[in-house]
């Protein structure tokens, strides 16, 4: 009976022991003095491709998943009835440059009426003086000469009605074409497509999200350090994440920013000790280079842990120095690029005598 019991307390001993060795090779290695570290998740800046204007969507020309470059045409909404109302912009503009060439056109008739008008008060005027033409002859001709210069007041003014409709016509045609243009969503920078949130055929309203983009050349992990290593902790020291799905690599990254406000206790706190609990927002950012290199590997969402230097003269132990994988990720590139077309056809100018220059700028004879 003794053997055994002394059997079974060795086996009982021998398990412990086998179990705490285990359980100390998984744990991590003790920082030296001048280093914190925290756990965290990686994340990504986030782009929602919305509407501007309410519409049925006509075509999605991306997958979740797709790398897409900036400028790349993803969403293609239904422009039937702006191009209907195009159309009819063009229409009105049309319509008020004849209307434009006709106050052009009685300019020149009501000059000309002018000068006879003229002539005639000038002849019975001369006439009058010699007594040929009675004094009520040459104050009617002077009536007639007055009416014909305010006829020619009111053209000139008809003219500059038709050059101000003229060009709240043209802006309404710009303004057409803009919203053609808006209906075409382009990638407004490089990155991965994350969530496909409508389908073609739906119809959203103003600022209706589409599709998700995540911008793979900024990506960080957020981090939370207490008082005591904030204090001593600088925006742009070094920093190391250790991915939790990826615990071999070590990848190097940096501090980029320090919340002013602390979390996870009281607004307002008097003590020493209270204050000594205050967790401060940490933000450790990879670089762009490491990014662009393995593209195709990074995800938001991966959690690990981050280690930063808060004191200049440490020295990363070995377990931490930059490991990182040997196959980078092949340079992304995008499957039938598709250029902006985002070109809208539309008239709006004017040809003759009164041309278009510039933005709504018109020259015309009528001064």
């Amino acid at each position: 009976m003794r053997w055994k019991l002394i059997a079974t307390l060795f086996s009982v001993g021998l398990i412990f022991g086998g179990g705490y060795f285990i359980w100390l090779q998984f744990q991590p290695a003790a920082l030296p003095e001048g280093f914190a570290m925290s756990n965290g998740r990686l994340e990504a800046e986030r782009t929602d491709i919305a509407t501007k204007l309410p519409g049925r969507i006509h075509k999605i020309l991306v997958r979740e998943g797709d790398h897409v470059t900036a400028g790349q045409v993803l969403v293609e909404m239904d422009t039937a009835e702006l191009k209907a109302q195009l159309k009819e912009g063009d229409a009105a503009v049309e319509e008020v440059e004849q209307q434009w060439r006709q106050a052009i056109a009685l300019l020149a008739q009501r000059k000309s009426e002018l000068v006879f008008a003229d002539e005639q008060y000038q002849r019975s005027l001369a006439l009058g003086k010699k007594g040929y033409t009675p004094k009520e002859m040459v104050q009617q001709r002077l009536a007639a000469k007055i009416t014909a210069e305010a006829a020619v007041n009111s053209a000139n003014a008809g003219i500059k009605r038709a050059k101000a409709a003229l060009g709240a016509a043209q802006a309404r045609v710009e303004r057409f074409k803009e919203n053609l243009r808006d209906a075409v969503l382009l990638a407004p920078r490089a990155g991965r497509i994350q969530y496909r949130l409508a389908q073609p055929g739906e119809v959203l309203g103003a600022g209706g999200r589409v599709l998700t983009l995540l911008d793979l050349t900024d990506v960080y992990m957020t981090i939370f350090l207490p008082t005591k290593d904030v204090g001593k902790l600088e925006i742009g020291a070094e920093a190391r994440i250790v991915p939790d799905a990826a615990s071999q690599y070590v990848i190097p990254a940096s501090v980029s920013f320090v919340a002013s406000d602390a979390q996870f206790t009281p607004k307002y706190v008097e003590t020493r000790s209270e204050r000594e609990k205050l967790m401060f927002r940490v933000k450790v950012r990879l670089s762009r280079d490491i990014l662009k290199r393995y593209a195709r590997r990074v995800k938001a969402g991966i959690t690990g842990i981050a280690y930063v230097k808060i004191s200049t003269t440490a020295q990363w132990p070995d377990h931490l120095l930059v490991k990182l994988p040997d196959v980078e990720s092949p340079e992304v590139k995008i499957k039938d690029p598709i250029k902006d077309t985002r070109k809208v056809e539309g008239t709006g100018k004017i040809e003759g005598t009164g041309k278009t220059k510039g933005a709504g700028k018109i020259e015309s004879t009528g001064k």
